[in-house]
């Protein structure tokens, strides 16, 4: 809890409240439903919640704006979708996973914060009839099967949490032409956060 406040200092009590009361939801929930590694627990706020506000940290004056719909693919327990919904209080997020157990832990804890800004839907992203202003994701898949995914899905762009040979997938999307070169940008998380961790870790940003 003390890498959030050391990065985001302008945080309101009650954002403090249900940061600080997340590892608890998790871990009991994770006693239950596997869906967060019982290594990774033991660095909980670094790995998950820290590494979900990265998506802020990087684009905050895209996702500030109020009352902006955003679509989080694949969220699994819940990340990037319920950090950055504590985060942006004013912006609706619906958070969609294939994985019925997955989706069950996320709205759990959605709902035992109070977050009235987030849906949670049991499907395939490609399955959902709406189009969000925002698609944010946390290494889902490789790039070239997730774009198919939310095609004509968003109004502004998509930001996504991903590792490895990013270089590579991005590439494999070019030749295909599935982006555009010159709507991506890449950027090292490691220039937000100095935690080694996130050496290897990038945010890619495809606007539309």
């Amino acid at each position: 809890m003390e890498q959030i406040l050391e990065y985001f200092p302008g945080l309101t009590s009650l954002q403090k409240e249900r940061f600080a009361a997340l590892q608890e939801l998790y871990a009991d929930w994770n006693s239950k439903i596997n869906v967060i590694s019982r290594k990774d627990m033991e660095s909980f706020y670094e790995h998950h919640v820290l590494h979900s506000l990265a998506i802020a940290a990087a684009y905050d004056s895209a996702l500030a704006a109020k009352s902006q719909s955003i679509l989080d693919v694949g969220t699994g327990g819940g990340f990037p979708g319920i950090p950055l919904a504590i985060f942006y209080p004013e912006n609706k997020f619906t958070l969609c996973d294939s994985i019925g157990k997955k989706i069950k832990v996320a709205s759990a804890v959605a709902q035992a914060l109070h977050l009235d800004n987030v849906t949670c839907i049991n499907a395939r992203a490609e399955a959902l009839p709406e189009r969000y202003d925002w698609i944010v994701s946390r290494a889902v898949t490789s790039m070239d099967k997730f774009l198919p995914w939310v095609r004509g899905k968003y109004g502004k762009g998509i930001i996504c949490l991903k590792g490895g040979d990013v270089e590579s997938e991005l590439q494999v999307c070019f030749s295909r032409r599935l982006l555009n070169p010159k709507k991506v940008s890449v950027s090292d998380i490691s220039l937000f956060f100095k935690e080694d961790w996130f050496e290897t870790k990038k945010v890619v940003f495809i606007s539309q």
